[in-house]
């Protein structure tokens, strides 16, 4: 079920209907949370369900397994949270890389001069596979570790791992922070409601007026970048990155702002990214929940930044390589992983990394200053390269995107103007937004406010046609 179509249009208000109908009986109102994530999930392949409910099954043993009350050895303990391990990457690595691994074996054979008479698999990737299998993994992990009582309240818990707003596409969750929300009561409150709908309102321009905007210039770009202009390839470039920004940022607003009508907070996903004046800076502020999974559950393990030199920038490569193919089963994610780490490491080594950690661009300001909106200018410049990596089919087609952008680079680009409009509209959003990102449309005097309320509201019901999916339902 999309967040962009009418089933979920008339999905949401019976949930939420029946959801505050519940008040007060926390169990009912977690198993309506669980019947409503597998009506949601179901609504694209019922036939996957399995996987969401063994991968919660498996996950709530094993945490009961790991209770300190039982007095496992440490072998115990590493020895189920292998199970969890082995469960939730074997199901991820089979659904997900199963096909690529036999497609590449059979093209090194071919590529000696043996032709293997061999069949590839035809997979069907589960939507939301490696989101819902990463969230499930944190739990396991954090409870190995110490830092989370284990679940004895198996409804609670597989709210948490199928809860239907950030399912398919995130945030990914910790279980230190979801799992005790649906543990304890909620009670409704306006304010936060009323911050949910805002937030589902500014999620849907982004995906239906802003990427979905985007979308059919990108494909023309892409497809046939041999038929268009270098100038209009840079074009190209950019209005993915739009596309990408708008169409994800808009799915976790969408996510967030609707997990709020339950009375569930959940964490920002995006806070501003194309205003981030180094990688480092970019990769806080660009898909938040995943970076700092990495971060916390294989960067830190192998030793960080605190260790040799050599060992720091391996990590460095180790995180943005495994991030790269993460999203996907092809070497165009692992080149633009490494893209990253490249851009990443001489920050590491100078020890800048960290300079942009606690403070937004131009803080106390209207405007950046001049070295900073250099150093925005050229993150954003790296930041579009990589992406061509990411949005083309294959290496050599993101080759030769690279070696036909530089063919007619100064003339004059063929330009969608609503286009320019619709990018340039959320990029002022954003500039004004930049220190609270998760407070959309923030406007102090209230005519004004309602006013844009009902201009993007215009916006939204002008470019809903046939609703498409999101780009990372794909990952």
């Amino acid at each position: 079920m999309l967040f962009n179509s009418v089933e979920f249009a008339l999905f949401l208000p019976l949930v939420f209907g029946v959801y505050w109908l519940l008040n007060g009986r926390l169990r009912w109102q977690n198993a309506w949370i669980v019947l409503s994530s597998y009506v949601f999930y179901g609504w694209w392949s019922w036939e996957f369900l399995g996987l969401v409910a063994l991968s919660t099954l498996v996950d709530f043993g094993v945490g009961l397994r790991l209770n300190p009350e039982r007095g496992l050895s440490t072998r115990q303990r590493k020895a189920w949270l292998g199970v969890s391990l082995a469960v939730n990457l074997g199901l991820l690595g089979y659904f997900k890389y199963a096909g690529f691994f036999v497609q590449n074996w059979v093209d090194a054979w071919a590529g000696l001069g043996y032709e293997m008479d061999a069949s590839t698999l035809y997979i069907i990737l589960p939507v939301g596979i490696s989101f819902y299998t990463f969230q499930t993994l944190s739990y396991s992990i954090d409870v190995y570790r110490g830092k989370l009582t284990p679940s004895r309240d198996l409804v609670a818990f597989a709210a948490f791992v199928a809860f239907f707003t950030q399912l398919v596409a995130g945030p990914i969750e910790r279980a230190t922070r979801l799992l005790p929300q649906l543990s304890s009561a909620r009670k409704f409150k306006y304010e936060q409601a009323r911050d949910g709908l805002v937030l589902i309102l500014w999620g849907l321009f982004k995906k239906v007026v802003v990427a979905d905007t985007c979308a059919g210039y990108v494909t023309m770009c892409f497809d046939n970048p041999e038929m268009q202009s270098g100038s209009t390839l840079v074009l190209g470039v950019v209005f993915f990155a739009f596309q990408i920004y708008g169409d994800f940022s808009g799915y976790s607003d969408i996510a967030i702002g609707t997990a709020k009508l339950l009375g569930i907070e959940l964490m920002s996903n995006f806070k501003t990214p194309y205003f981030s004046r180094d990688i480092a800076e970019f990769w806080r502020r660009w898909h938040i929940s995943l970076s700092s999974w990495f971060r916390d559950y294989l960067y830190i393990p192998l030793g960080g930044s605190r260790v040799g030199r050599f060992k720091a920038v391996r990590n460095v490569f180790a995180i943005f390589l495994v991030s790269g193919f993460w999203h996907g089963a092809n070497w165009t994610f692992v080149a633009w992983g490494g893209v990253h780490a490249v851009l990443f490491v001489p920050l590491l080594l100078r020890g800048k990394n960290r300079r942009h950690t606690h403070n937004v661009v131009a803080e106390n300001q209207w405007l950046p200053s001049l070295r900073d909106a250099a150093n925005m200018a050229w993150t954003f410049t790296m930041v579009c390269a990589a992406w061509v990596f990411f949005r083309a089919e294959s290496i050599e087609e993101s080759l030769t995107y690279f070696e036909n952008m530089g063919h007619g680079l100064f003339l004059q680009p063929w330009i969608n103007k609503p286009m320019i409009l619709y990018c340039g509209i959320l990029m002022l959003h954003d500039w004004f937004h930049r220190r609270d990102e998760r407070s959309p449309l923030k406007i102090g005097w209230t005519p004004a406010r309602w006013l844009a309320y009902c201009l993007i509201t215009w916006f939204v019901l002008k470019g809903l046609g046939a609703p498409s999916d999101f780009i990372y339902f794909q990952f």
